[in-house]
C-alpha cells in the first residue's frame, strides 16, 4: 500500500474530554479511530516543578500525511497549553485494517 500509516497519542487530564476530542477527529475524517486508555499515570516536569498525576491516553489510527491536521485540530480543542500529540510510524500491519484506515480518513490533497 502507498500511504504510510502511524499512531498519533494524546494525552488529557479528563478522560471524558479526551473521548469527545477524539470523536471530533474520527467525525472529521482525521483518524480512522482511537484506542482510549484511563487511567494512565503521569510523571513529568512542567514549570519547574515534577508532577505525578492520573491521565488518559488515546491511540489514533491516521494516515501521515494528516499528522499536521491532527496537530492542529487538537491545538484547538485541548486543555493544555502543551498538549502531547505525537506520532509513531506503523512499520507493517493487517493489510485489510491499513486499507480500512485510509478509507475513513480524509485523502491527502
Amino acid at each position: 500500500m502507498d500511504e504510510e500509516f502511524c499512531e498519533v497519542v494524546v494525552t488529557a487530564a479528563d478522560a471524558g474530554r479526551l473521548a469527545g476530542l477524539t470523536r471530533t477527529l474520527v467525525e472529521e475524517r482525521l483518524a480512522a479511530c482511537g484506542h482510549q486508555i484511563a487511567p494512565i499515570r503521569s510523571v513529568y516536569r512542567w514549570q519547574g516543578a515534577v508532577h505525578d498525576e492520573a491521565e488518559a491516553r488515546v491511540a489514533l489510527h491516521t494516515r501521515r500525511s494528516l499528522v499536521d491536521a491532527v496537530t492542529a485540530r487538537v491545538r484547538e480543542l485541548h486543555a493544555y497549553d502543551v498538549p502531547c500529540v505525537i506520532a509513531l510510524p506503523l512499520v507493517g500491519g493487517n493489510p485489510d485494517y491499513l486499507a480500512w484506515i485510509a478509507e475513513e480518513t480524509v485523502a491527502p490533497a
